[in-house]
Formats: C-alpha cells, sequence, structure tokens
C-alpha cells in the first residue's frame, strides 16, 4: 500500500542514521521508497530541506506528492490545519495532490516542533512492523497515512460545493429585479473564472500524479527484475498493487471529470 510517512526526530543526527535505515529498508525489499527527504524546523518555525535527493525513483520534490506534503508542513499551524482548510486558497488543492487529510497534518505539525528533525517519504509497505522497529529503536515517532482514496475524495467535495455556490447565484439572479442582474452577473463571471482555473489546476496535478505513478511503477517493475528470491516475489506483488492503484486512480478521476462537465 502507498502512504506517506513522516518520522520525528530530536537532532539531525538521529533523522540521518533513520533516512540511513530506511534505505536499508528498501535496499533488501521489506519497503520501496519513491522520494524521501530529511527537514528540520527552526526556531522561527520555518521548515528547512536537509537533503532533497536520494537513491530513489523520483529525485527531485518540485511538483510531487512529497513537495507538496512538504510545503503543507512548513505552512501556518498551531490552530488545527484541518479544521482551517476552507480559509486558505488552494490548502484542499495542496491536500490533494499531497494524498493525505486534515487530521494527518495536524498530528504531524503539532509534533515537529522547533528544533525537531523529520524523514519524510512517498513509499510502499505491505507490513508497519519493520519500519516502526528500525524507528522506535533510533527514538524516532512514527506517522504514516495511506494516500489511496483520500486525494479524490477531496478534489470532488471541493469542486461541487462551488458548483453548488454558482447554481446558487445563478438562481438569485433569475430571481433578482433588473437593477440587481448586473452586479449579480459581474460576481457570477468572477466565480465562473476562479473555478476555471482551479479546474485547469486540477487537470494538470491529474498529469502530474499520472507521470508520478507511471515513475514508481517502473522502477520498482526495473527492480522486481533483478531481485530474486522471497525480495522478487515482495516487488512483484508492490509492482502489481500500484498497478491497481493507478487503474484505481484513473477511474476515480474520470467520475470527477464527468461530474465537473455538468453545466
Amino acid at each position: 500500500m502507498e502512504k506517506m510517512l513522516v518520522v520525528i526526530f530530536d537532532d539531525e543526527k538521529k533523522a540521518y542514521e533513520g533516512s540511513r535505515a530506511l534505505y536499508q529498508l528498501d535496499m533488501d525489499g521489506s519497503i520501496s521508497i519513491h522520494a524521501e527527504s530529511v527537514v528540520s524546523k527552526n526556531a522561527d518555525g520555518k521548515l528547512v530541506t536537509k537533503k532533497a535527493e536520494g537513491d530513489f525513483p523520483i529525485r527531485t520534490l518540485g511538483g510531487t506528492a512529497l513537495g507538496s506534503l512538504l510545503g503543507l508542513l512548513g505552512g501556518p499551524v498551531g490552530f488545527g490545519i484541518g479544521a482551517a482548510a476552507g480559509a486558505f486558497a488552494g490548502f484542499v488543492s495542496d491536500l490533494y495532490f499531497a494524498g493525505v487529510d486534515g487530521e494527518f497534518l495536524d498530528d504531524v505539525s503539532k509534533a515537529l516542533k522547533p528544533g525537531k528533525c523529520a524523514v519524510v517519504a512517498d513509499l510502499n509497505e505491505e507490513w508497519v512492523t519493520p519500519v516502526d522497529t528500525r524507528m522506535e529503536a533510533l527514538g524516532g515517532t512514527v506517522y504514516r497515512t495511506a494516500r489511496s482514496g483520500v486525494q479524490h475524495d477531496q478534489m470532488a467535495r471541493e469542486e461541487a460545493s462551488m458548483r453548488a455556490e454558482l447554481a446558487s447565484m445563478k438562481a438569485e439572479q433569475a430571481k433578482t429585479q433588473t437593477e440587481r442582474k448586473k452586479g449579480l452577473q459581474s460576481k457570477i463571471e468572477q466565480f465562473e473564472a476562479k473555478l476555471q482555473a482551479k479546474l485547469q489546476r486540477r487537470q494538470q496535478q491529474r498529469e502530474e500524479l499520472k507521470k508520478e505513478a507511471d515513475t514508481k511503477l517502473q522502477a520498482v517493475q526495473q527492480r522486481a527484475a533483478k531481485a530474486q528470491g522471497d525480495a522478487k516475489t515482495a516487488l512483484e506483488a508492490r509492482a502489481d498493487e500500484l498497478r491497481r492503484e493507478f487503474e484505481l486512480s484513473k477511474a476515480q478521476q474520470g467520475t470527477v471529470g464527468m461530474a465537473g462537465s455538468h453545466h
């Protein structure tokens, strides 16, 4: 199952030990890491990326799910991010792209206090014990969430809410006296432009997620072709799972796209 993993440590030295331990688990086939980064939080609350690249399929963080998660972790905290999601333009969009929910983000943000460091990874794992055992032995606190299913629900709800609001404005305009129609028409046009920009951004994100999914699948397939024994079996199963998740993702996006085509 594909997950977002955050392991919080008291200092940078331990975080790098955690990063190396995760890499070893990846090498022996216990997990498959797609992208990974070590970060720290300064005294002023700013998130600093210590290591943005590793020997993993996704070597840059810009425009990736992990990059979006790091951006969210570096945003406003301390008052319940999940509850405040509606107050920030683009916040739900970033949650969608990162594939996490507000509750997970709240938990991690509260634990990642100034002075702390963390290893953040986009990975696939069948069992939590290998990672938990290694991380806890190093003094790390593990947070994880499954990526599947969250993104498309968030996207569909936000788009449905915006379309309902637009429909309400148009219904009000239809019942309004002549002198008010012009003002409402201006508001409707502005709102439609905002919705269109959001839908275009969604399409861009879909394309980026597809490219990212292709990269992950190819990397696991290449490793499976070279592996032997239990590691080969595990990697082949992981590749099959990634293919299933990719097909499900395409089906969900298609459903959202059809819902978004109604006027």
